[in-house]
């Protein structure tokens, strides 16, 4: 478990990835140095990171998400063939390991469909495949999970998040990880990425932290314009920081996959609705007989009977439940490090 600290940081993290140690440690009224050495503590014994990501919608990309089941000898190995592409993220192996979920991200049309059409089948012994479009996230992505963000007071967060992100001659913007972490703002599709986007987007894909100057490298840009683009990409929504870490860390012991069958007047309605739940980090809504998906998170076996029987139960409009309970997350929304690599990220 995280003591109140960690839970500072996280939560520090949670409002900008970005924010140099100097700053998280004033607002939290500790050192540099303590900030620094908590840092790399969760990184090395908890899976900390931070990683940058894409919206979907606004990098014209759609989302599907994927059940596979397979027999127990080999859902393990596909697992594993999911993990290693570029193009999933939060593969999961659940109902006692034999059924595999995973995210995977697609170029519109049909050439993007490669892996949902035919890839898949010819990994393994795939007993059934289904897959589902995510049309709508109430809950996710620049919407973290409540529990993860309930350590910082407004005055806090506000100290963390400056503002005019996108403004080129701003601190912000010129200074790399100074940049603030207020994701999602309000605004139309971008226009298309470019080469240099897309190489900056996978330089922080991998590590959301990476210094100023190796994004510069990275894009082949100078760091004031690679600062700029990032601060833009930011300000736009397209480009949000996650942060990465075991739940268990925050008490939730037991993950379930939920899927909900919901009738279509209310489903946005119920979708608005689960997305005040603490219990859930996620909720979207998706093609297929279930047309919403949720990820529960709770302390222990009990705790998810009581919130799938009381609060759950109590939500109008719900006409089916489909639980499967999470054995391991083998991939979390960034790439999974390569063995040995060393984290990059700027201390101050």
């Amino acid at each position: 478990m995280l003591d109140e600290l960690d839970r500072a940081l996280v939560h520090a993290l949670r409002v900008d990835g970005r924010a140099p140690f100097s700053r998280i440690a004033s607002v939290l009224d500790v050192s540099p140095q303590t900030i620094a050495r908590r840092y790399r503590r969760l990184r090395s014994e908890a899976g900390l990171r931070v990683v940058g990501l894409a919206d979907p919608h606004r990098a014209g990309r759609a989302q599907w998400l994927l059940r596979l089941t397979a027999g127990p000898h080999t859902a393990q190995g596909l697992a594993q063939a999911l993990v290693r592409r570029g193009d999933t993220a939060w593969v999961k192996l659940t109902s006692g390991g034999t059924e595999i979920t995973a995210i995977v991200e697609t170029d519109p049309g049909p050439d993007g469909h490669t892996l949902l059409l035919r890839d898949i089948p010819r990994t393994a012994a795939v007993t059934a495949v289904s897959a589902h479009c995510l049309l709508h996230t109430y809950r996710g992505g620049p919407t973290a999970w409540p529990v993860s963000t309930e350590a910082l007071t407004e005055e806090q967060q506000a100290a963390l998040r400056p503002g005019d992100l996108g403004a080129p001659n701003s601190p912000s913007a010129l200074g790399g990880p100074d940049a603030p972490g207020s994701p999602g703002a309000p605004g139309g599709r971008q226009p298309g990425l470019d080469v240099s986007d897309l190489a900056l987007l996978g330089a922080l894909h991998v590590n959301g932290r990476t210094p100023l100057g190796e994004l510069a490298a990275a894009t082949g840009r100078t760091p004031a314009t690679a600062a700029r683009r990032l601060g833009e990409l930011r300000a736009g929504g397209t480009v949000f920081l996650d942060v990465e870490l075991d739940p268990r860390l925050l008490g939730a012991g037991m993950q379930a996959l939920l899927w909900l069958s919901v009738t279509p007047a209310h489903v946005d309605r119920v979708g608005r609705a689960l997305a005040t739940h603490r219990e859930l980090a996620f909720v979207a809504a998706t093609t297929g007989p279930s047309n919403l998906a949720a990820l529960a998170l709770c302390t222990d076996p009990a705790d998810l009977h009581r919130y799938l029987t009381r609060r759950l139960g109590e939500v109008a409009g719900i006409t089916a439940l489909e639980s499967a309970p999470v054995l391991r997350t083998l991939k979390a929304a960034g790439p999974v490090p390569s063995a040995g690599r060393a984290d990059r990220s700027p201390g101050g």
